[in-house]
């Protein structure tokens, strides 16, 4: 796309070099720790799946006597195969059968019989790595049988009931109307769940559980549908919480194709501990990157809690931070789906060209990623007819700066949770504006001097300050100041700070390994 902003390539420049620098402290940090979620992803990587009869993880209960007896920071794959080598059981979930009745004891191995231990863990998570890889050549199969959408953005719709077998007919409509993406939204609080629920569910508080079954069920029903349809529909659930790097995971094997992944949202919005998070994440988008999964990030939620104009450079700056995540981890540059959002109070005079002048901002700043636009959500106010008319301006916005992912706004939006025919209503909108308009950001350039450049460059040079100020201070000063979405977090407190252990000398992770190695 030519550029349309004259934009400094100078303070690009430096924009990204400080991100850099704020960043690779929290990449080192990481590197240095593990989480019991990081552990857990190894162990459904070599296959373990089920619960006991109390809903409780075999991954949970094998990796919770694992660290009862010898510590997280080993990692568990040597004490785990160890015991396999020994005999203390025939396979995976057997070994996890016996740990939750306590007739097994792990140890952590020495000499030959860490090598051994060693060895097995690795072949075992290289196997379930090259599943992943097929579920990654399987999709790119699929999209050339059936085709892409002709037309970008992509639009995005999100389907959850609580009930999975009354999201699929749902998402199925919502295909055939012209979504190119589902989203299935998360049940309230699963986010804190330091768990993976089992099986398909058929209950949940606005949103559906994210479990294995339920993403191999939708899977296969949007793969109808792509079928029907002659083009490739998109699946997308929540990598976030308490077990990131366990749904990333699952998510490969089940190959969903987007994931929302925000290096920061659970921190700020969850209050999950900051380190907890920053090694989840950064596992995770191994995961992402290794599957061909695009990442959502979640800076529309600053918004949410900070005043979008006030706040318009902290968006910006984690944009440049989750770049800078997201390609540490192996993620490309079609990857990343970073998010911004359209929230500034439409009271306010000349809301719709700050509007234009953010969009454009992130469009030129990640020429190659696949941004994602998000509606008002903050100024909905309940009257439906002007929630349909922001929601129209927000697609227009969209059309005009040639966004990559268009989540589609609710008139309905702070009253109910929508209904089929408000979704249809919403979809009628979006395929109108981008009909009418789809392609206005071939021939839309802003005065060079104008309101909306003049804007985007005031936004750049606070980010720009921002930064500096991150990189003197540190990053983690900076959340538990409350830099990003007025949150303050600081990082020795915060759920899940229990999970996390810092690697001893002999720690060993063999997916961490393997996915560093590119094998």
């Amino acid at each position: 796309m030519p550029k349309k902003l004259d934009l400094d390539p100078v303070t690009v420049r430096k924009a990204r070099s400080l991100a850099r620098k704020a960043g690779k402290p929290i990449v080192n940090l990481a590197r240095q720790h593990t989480t019991v979620s990081v552990e857990r992803a190894v162990l459904r990587l070599a296959g373990l799946t089920g619960a006991d009869t109390e809903g409780i993880p075999w991954v949970n209960r094998l990796a919770d006597t694992v660290r009862a007896d010898v510590g997280l920071e080993h990692g568990l794959a040597l004490p785990v195969w160890d015991a396999l080598l020994r005999g203390e059981a025939e396979d995976l979930a057997v070994l996890a059968q016996k740990a939750a009745s306590g007739s097994v004891t792990f140890r952590m191995p020495e000499g030959r019989d860490a090598v051994r231990a060693r060895s097995a863990a690795r072949k075992v998570a290289a196997a379930g790595l090259k599943r992943i890889d097929r579920r990654r050549r399987e999709r790119d199969r699929l999209i050339k049988r059936h085709g892409d959408p002709e037309q970008r953005p992509w639009i995005y719709l999100i389907v959850a009931t609580g009930d999975i077998y009354e999201d699929i007919p749902q998402a199925q409509a919502a295909a055939r109307e012209g979504a190119d993406i589902i989203a299935v939204i998360r049940s309230t609080g699963q986010s804190l769940l330091d768990y993976v629920p089992e099986g398909a569910t058929r209950e949940g508080f606005a949103g559906t559980y994210a479990t294995q079954e339920n993403f191999r069920l939708m899977r296969a029903a949007l793969d109808e549908s792509s079928k029907e349809l002659g083009r490739y529909v998109r699946l997308t659930n929540y990598a976030s919480g308490l077990c990131m790097p366990e749904i990333a995971t699952l998510a490969g094997l089940e190959r969903l194709d987007m994931m929302l992944n925000d290096s920061m949202y659970g921190i700020l919005f969850r209050d999950i501990n900051p380190i907890r998070t920053f090694v989840d994440q950064r596992f995770s988008r191994q995961i992402h990157a290794r599957a061909g999964i695009i990442i959502n990030t979640g800076e529309d939620n600053y918004l949410t809690t900070a005043d979008a104009v006030e706040a318009a450079h902290t968006v910006t700056v984690s944009q440049l931070l989750n770049e800078y995540f997201a390609k540490e981890a192996g993620l490309e540059d079609w990857q990343l789906g970073l998010g911004h959002a359209f929230e500034i109070n439409p009271d306010l005079p000349d809301s719709f060209r700050l509007e234009l002048a953010h969009a454009m901002l992130a469009r030129q700043l990640f020429p190659k990623a696949p941004l994602k636009w998000m509606p008002p959500t903050r100024h909905m106010t309940g009257d439906v007819f002007r929630g349909y008319l922001l929601d129209g301006f927000f697609n227009l916005v969209g059309a005009m700066t040639g966004q990559g992912i268009l989540l589609v706004g609710m008139m309905t939006e702070a009253v109910v949770t929508p209904w089929i025919s408000d979704r249809d209503l919403a979809l009628q909108n979006v395929r109108y504006v981008l009909g009418a308009a789809g392609n206005l950001h071939e021939d839309f350039r802003p005065e060079p001097n104008g309101f909306i450049a003049q804007r985007a460059r005031q936004v750049l040079g606070e980010s720009v300050e921002l930064l500096e100020r991150i990189v003197d201070d540190g990053l983690l000063d900076a959340i538990g100041d409350g830099t990003f979405g007025l949150m303050k977090r600081p990082q020795d407190a915060g759920r899940g700070l229990d999970g996390v252990a810092r690697k001893s000398a002999g720690y060993y992770n063999p997916a961490t390994e393997l996915l560093e190695e590119g094998l």
